[in-house]
């Protein structure tokens, strides 16, 4: 189902806000049919965004020169979260196998981190690629809390942390171990700040519904600099930034833009629980927006910093 949709559009709550957009810009409605989609990632050369659909077990394609989306890869071990590596490979979080991998040129799949320690990983849950390559992601227990994105498991780490994967070395090193479910995560322009979402109080009364600051140092070190913002409306989930600095992070209501400084200046209206966005079109101009059951897209005056 394709067209604009009625239950969509910009909320402006602070004047910085309207340089975002032009307005008579829509959101359409490019797809509906998951169970809920997650994970977007945009392959410029092929004008693509693959996407997942975590229930149905399998990965999605949206192509834009034909407005068309067919299955991309099924089954697809219940993959979540995708990102695109600085060689255009895709790089995806899978829950049931729980590790994360890399799609090569010739469609094969390399595994690059299933264990740390020699213990299983929880559900790798969302990824992001840095300059130097090295591959940061989260992993919370979503994923083997039940049999409906996954297998119902056990842990076997006793926590839910963020980790870094070298590629040069095959070294998979923990880096922060204070979240409670931490999820979405992506790095500043500069990549001098990494940003990470902690969806705790989806399971734990008063727990944490926010995202985290910290300073990246030059060796990868990390240093906390607090909570950046707190989720006004059900939870933060998977986000990206633009080349300004701002944050454009799924929420219950749609998706909440944030100033740098932390301030809520605005919202993309979506009738639907949103989970996660990126950027794309030849511009990176192009918001692509999954939520429960559809894909949308809403074309924007911002530009994403980098693909994936």
């Amino acid at each position: 189902m394709f067209g604009e949709i009625e239950g969509t559009g910009f909320e402006v709550l602070d004047p910085r806000f309207d340089a975002c957009f032009v307005g008579h810009a829509k959101v359409e409605r490019l797809w509906t049919g998951g169970r809920w989609l997650e994970g977007p990632a945009w392959f410029a050369p092929g004008r693509y965004l693959v996407f997942s659909d975590i229930p149905n077990n399998r990965l999605m394609r949206y192509d834009e020169a034909g407005n068309t989306v067919a299955t991309f890869r099924q089954p697809s071990n219940n993959c979540n979260g995708n990102t695109v590596d600085n060689q255009g490979r895709l790089v995806t979080c899978e829950h049931l196998a729980r590790r994360v991998t890399r799609t090569e040129f010739d469609g094969s799949v390399t595994v690059l981190a299933e264990r740390i320690d020699g213990k299983r990983f929880n559900s790798p849950n969302d990824v992001v690629v840095k300059s130097d390559d090295t591959i940061w992601f989260t992993d919370p227990s979503y994923g083997i809390m039940h049999d409906y994105e996954g297998d119902y498991g056990l842990e076997e780490i006793g926590g839910c942390h963020v980790y870094r994967h070298d590629p040069a070395t095959g070294a998979t090193t923990r880096v922060l171990d204070s979240f409670v479910k931490p999820n979405g995560l992506a790095f500043s322009p500069d990549e001098s700040l990494l940003y990470v979402a902690d969806t705790g109080a989806s399971h734990q009364e008063g727990g944490p519904r926010h995202i985290r600051k910290f300073a990246v140092g030059a060796d990868n070190s990390l240093t906390d600099l607090g909570v950046f913002a707190t989720c006004t409306a059900g939870l933060f989930d998977g986000f990206r930034v633009d080349r300004s600095g701002r944050i454009w992070t799924s929420a219950g209501d749609g998706v909440h833009c944030y100033d740098p400084d932390g301030t809520l200046i605005g919202k993309i209206r979506i009738p639907e629980f949103v989970s996660n966005v990126t950027f794309g079109g030849a511009r990176r101009n192009r918001l692509f927006i999954t939520a429960t059951t559809s894909l949308y897209a809403v074309y924007l005056t911002a530009n994403g910093c980098k693909l994936g």
